[in-house]
């Protein structure tokens, strides 16, 4: 006989299965287990989970004013809304208001049955009996965005007819623009009053000041130097920040000149032109302007490591430098550059614990640059000292080189996992009281390149030449090494030359300078216009310059430095058998002496800022909607190129960017900067929540339209194919800029 309902309700086998049975109770205790150990790791990291909640609630606010403009308008317009949620399913929580108080689902199914009962799920109810409400209240597990379901109406497919009403669908057409267009509106509502609290409470930004420009950039042909400043931009003067010149370049039309009043250091003002140009692995265009730098010290991780390596800490003032008194950084580096010395002499001012100020003096190690960049190919563009090129030394070595070569993010994900292991394996060697074995590095800071293949005291272009042609073979090096007793030996060390993803240079993972410490001549090069190429034998000794004993070339230097104008001597010497001298008639401007010095360890400058406060409600009004403004343009020329293929779409970040950016941004600064960000956000979700796209509110508006104009809307097969062709365009270009979020933040870039 077949069992009835009631039957089957009793029968045992239910019970084994059923909605209240045992099922429950496990789900409940993994969830419980789960929850136990979210909590240990919370209390192990206190800190980091108090930014990770904050980037949460500031992410989340601004989805809430986005989908509490779709609610609210959709309430006032009596349209059924059945669920109100802050980020995507399956759902943490939900809350909805019954008769017998307010149901609370926790964790629920991945899978949810409509209609399903409370038993089905990890539920309870609280409070007391009040009027249901028809709407239920989520929060979601993906904390990317958020939706408002109204009877009727469904993202992922077309707007489905009903008798009630209430529904979406009978809603006239104005009424449900409206409702679609409340997003976006509060979006640049909540932008523009984010802009204004923050410029009521003032916000330090860099200012629109050149502090220094790239050589052969549309800047520096235009004649912007140092220290000027920005004071107009295409008619606008207003609380110009250094923002507005990149977005002014990047957003230009190509070959559209972009129209600027300067400000230069001496008062005077002068009107230019510029056309903004790509730059090599750079997917926007740049006036070759950059962001200038201030005298105070920095704040880093490791400020023990700092103070130790340059005397100075975080919120040191520089004052002088080289016994020079400075006024800003843009005045500090042509005396780094030009000091040519082995230690410089720097003054700072620091404060004390009461703001009361000392002055502390220091020294610091300095290299010597072999030429402008890494760029060089010809020998024409090293550094030398009248034609005089010492031999290169070894800075610093990264071993980067292999890990970040070209190939697949297959490869690349797969060195990582190899990294990974090796460091475990590493880790479980230590515990078991061994020391792992790390292989010694080919090259150390401090090594002198002798040879490079088969070439001799070899110059940076002399090994970029040896380095390309041995891509991916062994390449020999002989190199000086001065040993912990202070011993020097030479030795042959073997690299690998790898070329790094998306770049045209092969390289070794070596920093170079050029060895001033040695009087060593590693050759004399011929330079078109500059000074007489010396006859000195490759790898000879300066002895004396006039006479006077030298012992490196910072001596060299000094010595040649007293003569200007004059004719002097150099001798000098190879081994007892070989040696000689020449004569050098020194340029009495000194121009021979072409060459650049820079710290030899990191010194960390901030950037120069500037408070950006409004001086009452009124100016704060116009700050923010200018600044709203300018970044809704800039998110919509930003997308029109993108289609233009004018900007690479590598260039974008998505969700995964925005929240590693959030995080690092709450982490290191002052609120008010987090603040300042999700006022940009907000305004980029404006623009592109408008896009004409389904599921996007703005394709959902066009094809309001189509069915104003045509007098009836679109069949729903058709709606259904607009919205799942919109679905995997926008899900494709999701996946894509998150792939590329996830290699840059977590693999070192792309």
């Amino acid at each position: 006989m077949p069992k009835t309902e009631d039957s089957l309700k009793q029968s045992p086998e239910s019970k084994e299965t059923s909605p209240g049975g045992p099922n429950k109770y496990y789900r409940v205790l993994l969830w419980a287990i789960f929850a136990a150990v979210v909590t240990y790791l919370i209390a192990r990291n206190i800190s980091a989970f108090g930014n990770i909640l904050l980037v949460a609630l500031g992410f989340g606010a601004v989805v809430l004013v986005h989908e509490f403009g779709h609610f609210l308008v959709a309430k006032l317009s009596d349209v059924k809304v059945e669920a109100f949620s802050i980020g995507f399913p399956p759902a943490l929580v939900g809350i909805q208001r019954t008769e017998s108080g307010y149901r609370v689902r926790i964790l629920p199914k991945f899978s949810e049955k409509e209609g399903a009962s409370d038993n089905e799920r990890l539920s309870f109810t609280i409070g007391k009996k009040a009027r249901a409400s028809e709407t239920e209240y989520r929060i979601g597990v993906i904390p990317v965005g958020g939706f408002v379901k109204m009877l009727g109406q469904d993202d992922t497919g077309p707007v489905k007819s009903s008798d009630d009403p209430r529904s979406y669908a009978n809603k006239p057409v104005s009424t449900r623009m409206a409702i679609l267009a409340a997003g976006v509106t509060c979006n640049v509502i909540s932008a523009m009053l984010i802009f204004v609290i923050v410029f009521l409470i003032g916000i330090k930004l860099t200012p629109a000041v050149v502090g220094a420009v790239e050589a052969n950039s549309p800047a520096a042909r235009a004649g912007l130097r140092s220290g000027d400043e920005i004071i107009e931009i295409d008619g606008k003067s207003e609380d110009l920040d250094f923002s507005n010149i990149q977005v002014a370049a990047a957003l230009s039309d190509v070959n559209e000149p972009v129209r600027m009043k300067v400000r230069h250091e001496d008062g005077s003002e002068e009107e230019l032109s510029i056309v903004a140009e790509l730059f090599k692995g750079i997917p926007m265009r740049l006036f070759g302007v950059i962001p200038p730098k201030s005298l105070t010290i920095a704040k880093v991780t490791d400020e023990e490591k700092l103070y130790e390596e340059t005397g100075l800490r975080p919120g040191d003032h520089i004052k002088s430098v080289n016994g020079i008194e400075v006024r800003n950084y843009w005045e500090s580096k042509p005396l780094v550059w030009d000091s040519l010395v082995p230690e410089l002499e720097v003054v700072a001012e620091r404060k004390g614990p009461d703001d009361d100020t000392e002055l502390v003096e220091t020294r610091i190690g300095m290299e010597m640059l072999f030429a402008r960049d890494y760029e060089v190919e010809f020998e024409s563009e090293l550094y030398h000292v009248c034609s005089m090129v010492p031999r290169l030394r070894v800075t610093a070595y990264s071993g980067m080189a292999e890990a970040a070569r070209g190939g697949s993010i297959l490869a690349k994900i797969g060195r990582k996992i190899g990294s990974l292991g090796k460091g475990i394996w590493c880790m479980v060697l230590s515990l078991c009281g061994k020391a792992p074995q790390r292989p010694e590095p080919p090259l150390r800071a401090g090594d002198v390149i002798l040879v490079v293949g088969d070439v001799k005291n070899p110059t940076y272009v002399d090994m970029r030449a040896a380095v390309e042609k041995s891509e991916d073979e062994e390449l020999e090096m002989e190199v000086l090494r001065t040993g912990e007793d202070g011993v020097e030996e030479e030795l042959v060390v073997t690299v690998v030359p790898r070329r790094l993803r998306g770049s045209k240079r092969v390289q070794i993972g070596a920093a170079l300078a050029l060895d001033a410490e040695r009087p060593i001549v590693g050759k004399t090069i011929a330079i078109e216009g500059g000074p007489a190429k010396l006859e000195i034998r490759e790898g000879a000794m300066i002895t004396a310059v006039e006479g006077v004993p030298v012992s490196n070339f910072y001596d060299i230097i000094r010595e040649i430095r007293r003569y200007p104008g004059e004719r002097i001597t150099i001798d000098w010497r190879v081994d007892e058998q070989v040696a000689g001298s020449v004569a050098l008639n020194v340029d009495p401007d000194l121009r021979g002496i072409h060459v650049k010095s820079f710290f030899a360890v990191n010194v960390p400058f901030d950037d120069l800022k500037r408070l950006y406060r409004a001086d009452n409600s009124i100016e704060a009004v116009g700050m923010g909607y200018k600044k709203t403004i300018m970044f809704i343009t800039q998110t919509y020329l930003t997308l029109r190129r993108l289609l233009g293929r004018e900007v690479s779409p590598k260039s974008l970040i998505g969700p995964v960017g925005i929240l590693a950016a959030s995080y690092t941004i709450v982490a290191e600064r002052p609120f008010v900067y987090y603040a300042y960000f999700l006022g940009l956000i907000s305004a980029c979700i404006a623009v592109v929540n408008f896009l004409p796209l389904p599921p996007l509110d703005g394709g959902l508006v066009v094809l309001l339209l189509i069915e104003k104009i045509k007098g009836s809307a679109l069949s729903e097969r058709t709606q259904g194919i607009f919205a799942y062709a919109g679905w995997v365009l926008i899900g494709a270009f999701f996946l894509y800029i998150t792939f590329n979020d996830v290699v840059r933040t977590f693999f070192g870039g792309l």
